[in-house]
């Protein structure tokens, strides 16, 4: 897969934060944490856990195979570690497959672990991102050619976090869809299951019709707290979400 600059990272980079880049192969991750919680000591043990969850996940996908395939619901072997559970677990809730959940399951546990030094965390794979925040944040929407596209963002409250907020698109990026969205956004209690359900949210949208169907849709998923889906100038929103204009 060719690497793909991530131009729109430099939007979202927060000031209060410090920004630093974890890439490990095709996993590149934007973390940001509190000032004076970084250090370099901090990155590497970052770097190693990151390191050890896709050791873990490759292993496990080298045993089984179906796991890595799977575009539905898959029920794992008994040795399968805790990043695969966690990914089956969220994607057995949106009615997806395993690998649906893989970018936001890793940038939450990398969250997780973070939180433990710094009381403010944005740690974003590929558009996938978990936040825990002591401050109101705005999240920007890429909608790919959409005009919504970097106009319109999402604000969130410190009350509302821990919180998964991803997006699935079929116009963007390579991930497989069978849908047409532009974007479908998930709010959700965890990240792993936030991606899973803009997964499935995405794939829903087949035309216009579609975009009302496929919120009410994601917001039937349990643990899911909002969903947006846009397909070229239209867009539907439903839940807790709090759409704000982006003065850029």
């Amino acid at each position: 897969m060719a690497y793909e600059p991530r131009t729109y990272r430099g939007l979202h980079a927060e000031k209060d934060l410090v920004h630093f880049r974890l890439q490990l192969e095709e996993t590149d991750l934007d973390i940001g944490i509190k000032k004076e919680s970084f250090s370099q000591g901090l990155v590497k043990e970052a770097l190693d856990l990151l390191t050890f969850l896709r050791q873990d996940l490759m292993d496990y996908i080298l045993v089984d195979g179906d796991f890595y395939r799977a575009l539905s619901p898959y029920d794992l072997k008994e040795n399968a570690p805790q990043i695969a559970r966690d990914m089956a677990e969220a994607a057995s809730l949106a009615g997806v497959g395993p690998m649906a959940a893989v970018a936001g399951s890793i940038a939450e546990e990398l969250g997780l672990f973070l939180a433990r030094y710094s009381e403010d965390v944005i740690v974003e794979n590929g558009g996938d991102i978990w936040l825990k925040s002591s401050r109101t944040r705005q999240v920007a929407i890429y909608a790919g050619d959409s005009p919504f596209s970097y106009n319109i963002g999402i604000k969130i409250g410190p009350e509302s976090t821990p919180l998964g907020i991803c997006t699935s698109s079929a116009t963007v990026g390579h991930a497989l869809s069978f849908g047409r969205a532009d974007a479908a956004l998930v709010l959700a209690s965890s990240a792993g299951l936030a991606d899973a359900a803009a997964t499935a949210t995405c794939n829903f949208v087949k035309d216009l019709s579609d975009l009302e169907r496929a919120v009410d849709f994601a917001l039937a998923i349990p643990g899911v707290s909002g969903a947006l889906a846009i397909l070229g100038d239209r867009l539907a929103v439903r839940g807790h979400i709090n759409l704000v204009p982006i003065n850029r």
